[in-house]
């Protein structure tokens, strides 16, 4: 494992954090599907600060939320806990992150619902490439162990591991990578607002709710862990929004292409 880059750059030796590389690397990648979103539907709103804003949040809500789920860090870190680079929970950045959005996509005058419905396929490809940190790094959120020829040890990790494990950040890349291109082909069709976002909610949901059977995280209500419950509530909202989006959105939008052409 990498859980640090060291560059030798004269007399300097940075050691550059392989999950906040990651952390860049996921917020570029997102920002420029963005921006490409925006594009295809004639929006001029500055796509890259809206994604930059929504990632910054998302960080935020994701470490305050393994704060409070996992006390024990913090009175044993103390508010170092607040500044580790391991522990960020996935419902955590989710909450802030739609938060974030919304808030801009009002101010932008664009609409809280239909910015999320841009965002989406963004969110989801910078989701599963933000994971690629997680692996490198070796911060705990790999699997429980396995024989499969694919397990990996960690030892070398920011919470090392010895025996092989389910490398479940690489299942979540894939996962990542397969909701982003899905929505981004169905973002491209007419359809209600409110239904990609509704999607991309009971897609991430189901596949966080899947991993969570390999993961290493402790069961808290009915088997489940806390991250199933808080996916289970993601996908019950995306069942409710697309039963909402085909009762109220009558009229599909139509891209501009689209419009364009049965216009001509």
């Amino acid at each position: 494992m990498y859980p640090y880059i060291h560059l030798h750059l004269g007399a300097f030796h940075p050691e550059i954090p392989t999950f906040g590389l990651m952390l860049w690397l996921a917020a570029v990648v997102a920002g420029l599907v963005m921006e490409r979103s925006f594009r295809r539907t004639r929006i001029s709103a500055d796509a890259i600060t809206m994604v930059v804003v929504a990632m910054i949040a998302g960080i935020i809500g994701a470490k305050l939320w393994h704060v409070l789920d996992t006390p024990e860090d913090f009175r044993q870190q103390g508010w170092s806990a607040l500044w580790d680079t391991g522990g960020f929970a996935w419902f955590g950045g989710l909450v802030f992150g739609i938060s974030a959005l919304v808030i801009q996509g009002i101010r932008a005058k664009i609409g809280g619902l239909r910015i999320l419905d841009l965002a989406a396929p963004a969110a989801a490809f910078g989701y599963g490439i933000g994971r690629i940190g997680c692996f490198l790094s070796g911060d705990g959120c790999y699997g429980k162990p396995t024989d499969l020829p694919w397990g990996m040890a960690f030892p070398h990790g920011i919470d090392p591991v010895f025996v092989a494990v389910h490398p479940t950040p690489l299942y979540e890349l894939a996962g990542g990578l397969l909701i982003g291109t899905w929505l981004w082909f169905r973002a491209g069709k007419p359809r209600p607002t409110g239904s990609i976002l509704a999607q991309y909610l009971v897609l991430t949901g189901l596949a966080r709710f899947l991993v969570e059977f390999l993961r290493r995280n402790p069961h808290v209500l009915w088997g489940m862990s806390n991250a199933q419950c808080a996916s289970l509530g993601c996908v019950a909202a995306g069942i409710a929004l697309l039963v909402w989006t085909s009762r109220h959105s009558r009229v599909p939008i139509a891209e501009p292409a689209l419009a364009v052409h049965k216009t001509a």
